[in-house]
């Protein structure tokens, strides 16, 4: 198999297996409704290790912004620390691409012996497996799985997994006919950015990688951190998209690519950020519903998502261009995108 051809497979996947994940949910749709009818009521931790803590930062946003009380936890700290500042009563939201992460499954057993009346639902690919025996109401994404060890399309469709939970809990069942506009705009996003994620994966002197991103576009930044870290061996961080000023800046130079996930909501203030980096030496990318009426002057390069659904929904939608990046990095500098340095697909302890 040529090198990387996993990884490749799975990236370019995503528009299909998008759809039929959002194919299979609709069917799904009414059960999940019975099954979760009741659980608005009560706050949500939500609990994943690596990838999945990542997701769960930006499934905790989203389900806040409907409304639902929900914070996020290491499924590590969940398990091992004490943690006596969270609410008494709480549904378990445990996400897991195997379903067999040690520290979720500990998450998991420690929550059943502290709360044995309380609820676990489960966002996984994988049926079968432990995390969905254990859990109340699990949300499977079989045609998901991977080969590789890096998530990719994994990540993004438990991400569509965790929207259609949102619209379940907050009684918006035309969230679930919203997300079906995601997989053609992925297919646009591609055919927009060209040769572009090849040219900066590519391009070797770039030695610094920063990914901002605010509210649930957070979680999505750090994903895409993580991403370049697994794949490429290279230096990459993630920040809340204003806190960049605060300390971080100070080791951007003209080796630092600055990516921007711009948000509805602070638009502008995304984009002076990036506009002060550039001033800083760096480079800049900003991924964009529309450009709007914004002045985008002075940023390197701007892709377009054209999505047609809110900040709150579209995160997923993000990422692909950075998985290319990141892909492509990888090879320039002679790795195996299917097997990152040191790393396995599955943490058993």
């Amino acid at each position: 198999m040529t090198v990387g051809e996993a990884t490749r497979l799975e990236i370019a996947s995503q528009p299909d297996v998008w759809q039929a994940t959002l194919n299979e949910l609709g069917t799904q749709q009414p059960q999940l409704t019975q099954q979760l009818a009741g659980y608005a009521a009560t706050p949500f931790i939500v609990t994943g290790c690596g990838s999945t803590y990542y997701l769960s930062l930006a499934t905790a946003a989203t389900l806040r912004s409907v409304g639902v009380a929900a914070w996020a936890l290491p499924g590590s700290e969940l398990a091992l620390y004490e943690q006596t500042h969270l609410p008494h009563n709480f549904t378990l939201l445990a996400m897991s691409r195997s379903g067999t992460t040690s520290e979720t499954l500990w998450a998991v057993k420690r929550y059943r012996e502290e709360h044995p009346d309380g609820h676990v639902v489960a966002v996984t690919c994988v049926p079968n497996t432990p995390l969905v025996q254990a859990a109340d109401v699990a949300l499977i994404a079989p045609q998901a799985q991977e080969q590789s060890v890096a998530q990719t399309r994994s990540f993004t469709t438990m991400a569509l997994l965790g929207q259609l939970l949102a619209g379940v809990l907050a009684g918006d069942p035309a969230r679930l006919e919203r997300l079906h506009k995601l997989p053609h705009a992925l297919t646009s996003v591609m055919a927009e950015a060209g040769t572009l994620p090849e040219t900066i994966g590519a391009d070797l002197s770039l030695q610094r990688y920063f990914f901002l991103g605010s509210g649930a576009l957070y979680g999505f930044a750090c994903e895409a951190m993580l991403k370049t870290k697994e794949m490429t061996t290279s230096w990459a961080e993630a920040y809340h998209t204003l806190e960049f000023r605060h300390g971080p800046m100070s080791v951007v130079d003209s080796s630092s690519l600055v990516v921007g996930l711009i948000s509805d909501s602070i638009a502008e203030a995304e984009i002076a950020v990036l506009k002060q980096m550039k001033g800083l030496g760096a480079r800049t990318l900003a991924l964009t519903e529309t450009r709007g009426t914004y002045d985008w002057t002075g940023i390197d390069q701007v892709v377009e998502l054209r999505s047609g659904v809110s900040e709150w929904e579209r995160g997923a939608l993000y990422l692909p261009v950075i998985q290319w990046i990141a892909f492509y990095r990888a090879l320039a500098k002679e790795l195996d995108p299917d097997n990152p340095h040191n790393l396995t697909a599955v943490i058993t302890l």
